[in-house]
């Protein structure tokens, strides 16, 4: 029988105590990742950290085990954001990190996400090499006198929140600025609010109390409005939200309009062009980014690039055209003078030093260009093949004829739940409205067949 792929396009993920999000498996997992990884250097060391969900005790144990049975020492730093983890696997010289996270998702689902020693995330073939070892069921254990040992880390977050710190213009101090932030009860709920504080802002704190079952429920990055209705009603200057583990970002401005991902982009881009702060003269988005951003970096003399969905595909492009800077519409933001991965809060502490530099407030810096009205759905599926079904592909075709040269129509599978991600863009909204309609309704027919 052959077995699921079991890495997705952020690590792997699914419904807590529901395989293979499971304590055994997760142990099993840090075994197979521990031998697959070894590099004859002796004991090696990994750091682990999670975000708040209730079901990460039980993972953490679960992968500690692991890693200590195969001979790999562990260095517990708990709740922490994904970039902290990104940051400190490169800080503390370990040879690997995990984050124990499903990111946005609800509190009873979870996962891990793994980062080599230099930081990024692992590739599409030690992944591979993984999933095979543990089909073959291919796991080496150390001998008693070569067990790993396990360590909580103290300081953990003060090193992350210096760091952060650490990107900003010398100087730059908040004196003044009353900023919200909302945490989604997730990993950033101390580092956030803490970084703002030690720059001399005014915060107001929401979502900053997680109980394990609360994480991203009608907070954070997913649900803006929340945002925006607290920047009104305490007339601050500046909002911004994170998701789960803090590696995506939507920010608000004083009038309360809402930045997505590629708006944050075009903000850091108007404040870094004018010197020279881009390289490669380059800027990569993917293919949910929206056309209207796209000119706008081409109206500003540099080229733009597309890749798949995923910040781990964005990084691999800016390591090839040797570009610092891209992102995602969702909100992960990768900065590569600063981090290896998203960082919600680099990328939102970055806007504000655009702000402090240039004197201006948010509002200045929202509109840099006209966003194409985009359409999107998610349909959920059980059909593995529902996007080559004839009829379905017949639709697909009808729909990119009738957008012509006018729009774009992207359709794909979700590479961290089961869901048809369907994102028409067309400056006439509502042809939009029709061929998102239409285009759905053939999928749904045969989405459970």
């Amino acid at each position: 029988m052959k077995r699921e792929k079991l890495f997705g396009t952020d690590g792997v993920r699914g419904k807590a105590n529901e395989p293979p999000i499971t304590a055994d498996f997760m142990l099993k997992l840090a075994q197979v990742i521990a031998n697959e990884t070894k590099n004859g250097l002796g004991h090696r060391r990994v750091v682990i950290g999670k975000d708040t969900r209730l079901s990460g005790y039980m993972l953490e144990s679960a992968i500690t085990a692991g890693f200590v049975s195969a001979g790999v020492d562990v260095m517990l730093v708990g709740p922490i954001p994904t970039p902290g983890i990104a940051f400190l696997t490169r800080s503390l010289r370990a040879d690997l990190g995990v984050m124990i996270s499903a990111s946005h998702n609800p509190f009873d689902d979870n996962g891990i996400k793994i980062f080599a020693a230099d930081g990024f995330k692992l590739n599409d073939d030690l992944e591979k090499r993984i999933e095979q070892r543990l089909a073959q069921n291919n796991i080496h254990l150390a001998p008693p006198l070569e067990f790993g040992r396990a360590k909580r880390i103290e300081g953990a977050t003060e090193r992350y929140i210096e760091f952060i710190k650490a990107s900003l213009p010398r100087g730059m101090r908040l004196d003044g600025m009353k900023i919200v932030v909302d945490c989604a009860n997730g990993a950033a709920y101390k580092t956030a609010p803490a970084v703002l504080q030690e720059l001399g802002a005014q915060v107001i704190t929401l979502a900053t109390t997680p109980n394990g079952l609360n994480i991203n429920q009608d907070c954070g990055a997913l649900f803006p409005s929340n945002l925006m209705k607290h920047v009104l009603e305490n007339q601050a200057d500046f909002g911004f939200a994170l998701d789960g583990d803090a590696d995506r970002v939507v920010i608000c401005d004083e009038n309360g309009q809402i930045w997505d991902g590629d708006q944050v982009l075009a903000a850091i881009i108007a404040g870094w062009q004018p010197s020279g702060r881009i390289h490669g003269a380059t800027v990569i988005g993917t293919i949910m980014s929206n056309f209207g951003f796209e000119e706008f970096v081409h109206s500003k003399g540099l080229k733009f690039d597309r890749t798949a969905v995923g910040d781990r595909y964005i990084v691999e492009a800016m390591q090839k055209t040797k570009c610092n800077i891209g992102g995602e519409q969702s909100g992960h933001i990768i900065l590569s003078d600063f981090s290896t991965t998203g960082d919600g809060t680099i990328a939102a502490v970055q806007v504000l030093a655009v702000l402090w530099q240039q004197k201006k407030t948010a509002s200045q810096l929202s509109g840099l260009y006209k966003p194409y009205p985009q359409k999107m759905t998610n349909i959920p599926y059980r059909n593995k093949q529902i996007l080559e079904q004839p009829l379905v592909q017949q639709e697909i075709a009808k729909v990119q004829a009738k957008l012509g040269r006018k729009g774009r129509l992207v359709i794909r599978k979700s590479g961290t739940e089961p869901v048809i991600r369907v994102m028409i863009e067309v400056e006439d909204q509502r042809l939009g409205d029709q061929l998102i309609k239409g285009l759905q309704q053939t999928i749904v027919k045969h989405a459970h067949d």
